[in-house]
């Protein structure tokens, strides 16, 4: 998608259009991808050059889409994947650009491999989180973990602890978000993998970039408690563990060198509270890593 645009317009599909009735037993209730087709000619004559679409993934909507149960499929409610490359392939012979929307800090609680992460003490999957036994049996640090008290004091951003319990077993899991949006463990590199091929997924489909969000989250540089000063200066406590964490450089480089520039993709990164020096890192052209940041 490497080239410029002037006018990106957002769309949030349960708020655009339904289709209309022709489409003979292919509409849904709300917005939703046929909604947007038969809009396309109107973008167009708009100006639109390119549409950013809030996540279509299939998901039980805990969060506006942004928990993701399955990333290789399309929410029933919107319509099906045949009815996004058709919307796709609409953009594309109208000479206009589609950026989805990229979730990968956290997954939905459904997502199968949550559901093994915590039914299985045995699962790979159990490390693509942040989880821990409540029984006693594991430390964090210098601190034993009990069903009692959270690992850590970290704050979420949908009010509360951080740190909810999963499971039979009471598996304490980190969720800087609702506690149906466990955050997923970057420090794995099976983990990295998994985000690469999902990227490529929607990329080889012709889909011409992302927005990410939350992305300046991915790496946590501990999991130590936060400091209580700046946690009632920024409203969270924990914040500076994750903030800026001294890994997400190379997260970023292996994101753009493994995906997005094979696809000449462009991607823009929600990066909230990190600063200009950091934003001008992280865009900088010659260190591969972002295009834009907001």
């Amino acid at each position: 998608m490497k080239t410029k645009v002037k006018f990106i317009y957002h769309i949030m599909i349960d708020r655009f259009a339904g289709c209309t009735p022709k489409r003979e037993g292919r509409c849904f209730k709300g917005g939703n991808l046929h909604g947007i087709i038969e809009k396309l000619d109107y973008l167009k004559e708009l100006g639109i050059d390119a549409i950013w679409l809030s996540p279509v993934y299939d998901s039980p909507n805990d969060d506006n889409g942004y928990d993701i149960r399955d990333y290789r499929a399309i929410m029933s409610e919107f319509g099906t994947m045949e009815d996004f490359d058709e919307l796709l392939s609409g953009l594309h012979s109208r000479g206009m650009r589609l950026v989805m929307d990229l979730v990968v800090n956290h997954t939905s609680d459904e997502h199968e491999w949550f559901k093994s992460a915590i039914s299985d003490p045995g699962s790979k999957y159990r490390d693509y989180y942040y989880l821990y036994p409540s029984d006693g049996s594991a430390k964090l640090y210098d601190k034993t973990i009990t069903k009692d008290a959270p690992p850590n004091n970290w704050r979420s951003f949908f009010s509360g602890s951080a740190w909810s319990k999963y499971g039979d077993d009471e598996l304490w899991g980190l969720h800087l978000f609702s506690k149906k949006q466990p955050d997923l463990n970057w420090e794995n590199p099976e983990v990295r993998r998994e985000v690469v091929d999902l990227i490529n997924f929607w990329l080889d489909k012709g889909v011409d970039g992302f927005r990410m969000d939350v992305t300046n989250y991915y790496s946590k540089d501990s999991l130590k408690d936060g400091d209580q000063t700046i946690g009632d200066l920024f409203e969270f406590t924990g914040i500076e563990h994750y903030l800026y964490g001294p890994h997400l450089h190379e997260y970023y480089r292996q994101l753009h060198d493994e995906a997005f520039a094979p696809h000449n993709a462009f991607t823009v990164g929600e990066c909230g509270g990190i600063g200009m020096e950091m934003a001008k890192l992280i865009t900088a052209e010659n260190r591969g890593e972002l295009d834009m940041v907001f």
